[in-house]
């Protein structure tokens, strides 16, 4: 570990999705891959990695100490989501959201996890009323902070004065990486040229991303310009693939518990092209942040329609370009 900071490193199995789904890798051969990089905590995606979850049979539980234990890695991060809707005519209502990431935060005790990834569509009133267990538990609940969110957008800031109120040192945020995309993804550019968008006008929509123009002005235009359906639907994604400064995290450091270290690819050359972590990983270090970056490949649903997905490589290029980032020696 490099003495100037405490940086540790670590991968969402969410990032072994398409291999986990079409049975290539098992729970065990995940856990091995992240803890092989040097990546040992991992954080845990359940209804990923279990049978019957939330009902998760002990055998399985067992069985994921004993990889851990195995392969020298641990359990660091859960992830819960909210399903709003109990049934197709009415949502949950407070009592029952709050139930529900109770029982998460159970979940989590029960894999050994410290911290707890809340979704960002969990009422912040739902998190305050569960903040009595999770200081009995002893998880950290951090909001994922996930973009087109960020640490200005007004639900951010209403989740930052309900939890500050509470004056627990138990609940804070996950910044997702996402919100970085300071360029616009190559994978998802080809991705929609394959779709049959219109070259002139991907080039057009590329161009205003850069130029961070506001994505109605750019569906605007572009309609002028004739674009087809897949050009709008490309031009859409510029509402979700914002650029935020990341030193705005530096103001929100002491309540950061873990960092979703987003990417869609890691090139040839060692780099992620559209999210900057040569500026990211200096913001971290400058502002004393101590948690985790968790590998969260997202790049396999962009290229899985023309070339053979292979999560193992993507989170070893990422986990190498940590190592050289961090001022490891490996």
């Amino acid at each position: 570990m490099n003495p100037t900071h405490n940086i540790k490193r670590g991968v969402s199995l969410y990032s072994y999705q398409y291999e986990t789904f079409l049975r290539k890798m098992t729970l065990d051969d995940c856990i091995a891959h992240a803890a092989g990089l040097g990546a040992r905590g991992i954080e845990v995606v359940s209804e990923q990695s279990f049978t019957n979850f939330p009902d998760v049979p002990q055998a399985e539980v067992d069985g994921f100490f004993a990889s851990l234990e195995k392969h020298g890695a641990y359990a660091q991060c859960h992830d819960m989501f909210l399903d709003t809707k109990l049934y197709k005519h009415r949502k949950l209502n407070v009592d029952e959201m709050v139930a529900s990431m109770q029982r998460d935060l159970r979940f989590a005790h029960r894999l050994g996890c410290k911290t707890m990834r809340i979704i960002v569509n969990t009422p912040p009133e739902v998190v305050v009323a569960c903040v009595p267990l999770a200081e009995e538990l002893d998880i950290r609940m951090g909001i994922e902070v996930h973009s087109p969110f960020h640490f200005d957008h007004p639900w951010i800031l209403r989740y930052t004065e309900l939890t500050r109120a509470t004056g627990s040192d138990h609940v804070g945020y996950i910044p997702d990486m996402g919100m970085y995309i300071k360029d616009y993804p190559p994978v998802f550019r080809d991705r929609f040229l394959r779709m049959g968008a219109t070259p002139k006008i991907v080039e057009f929509i590329l161009e205003a991303h850069k130029a961070r123009v506001l994505p109605d002005y750019v569906l605007m235009d572009i309609r002028k310009m004739g674009a087809n359906p897949v050009d709008l639907q490309m031009a859409e994604t510029l509402r979700h693939n914002i650029w935020s400064n990341p030193r705005r995290m530096l103001e929100f450091m002491p309540w950061i518990f873990h960092i979703h270290a987003k990417f869609y690819e890691i090139d040839e050359t060692g780099r992620e092209p559209s999210i900057p972590y040569d500026e990211i990983i200096p913001v971290l270090i400058e502002g004393g942040y101590t948690g985790h970056l968790s590998s969260e490949y997202e790049g396999q649903r962009h290229i899985e329609d023309a070339f053979e997905v292979d999560g193992r490589e993507q989170v070893k290029r990422q986990q190498q370009m940590f190592a050289r980032l961090l001022g490891e020696t490996v």
